[in-house]
């Protein structure tokens, strides 16, 4: 499994995740989301829907998980058998269950940051391929 942590630091993730969401599914691969919260999920599933009038993220919350391309969850059990897992609730991925791991943090909570060192450092330790983005002042992604 390929992990890599996502550093948000200017732009909130309803804005910066539909992008990544929309490149992974154009990719043809499978996406599980792992909220942290109800409202969360409830929130991310409107934006899916109304990011962009030119783009269509199929994606669900509810039903037959594996009707849909792209799953919000609050667990990281892979019911829809998704290829790529986004975390967004800072939990570890105990195996490799999937082919590669996002996991995106808020960079301007010093508790946050923290815990994602420290996931970055329990997943080194695992010997996983690491990768580290960050957002510069506009908010395009740049390898650290």
């Amino acid at each position: 499994m390929e992990v890599a942590f996502y550093h948000l630091t200017v732009t909130p993730l309803e804005k910066a995740l539909p992008k990544l969401v929309e490149k992974i599914y154009l990719n043809g691969l499978r996406t599980l989301i792992v909220c942290d919260t109800q409202e969360r999920m409830e929130t991310l599933n409107s934006v899916l829907w109304t990011f962009s009038p030119t783009s269509f993220i199929p994606h669900g919350c509810v039903g037959d998980p594996l009707r849909h391309p792209v799953w919000l969850s609050l667990s990281i059990d892979n019911v829809n058998k998704a290829e790529v897992v986004i975390v967004l609730n800072g939990t570890m991925i105990p195996d490799q269950r999937f082919e590669r791991c996002m996991d995106m943090f808020d960079g301007n909570n010093v508790d946050v940051v923290q815990n994602a060192r420290e996931r970055y450092k329990a997943y080194r330790d695992r010997d996983l391929k690491l990768a580290y983005w960050k957002q510069n002042d506009k908010g395009a992604w740049g390898q650290g």
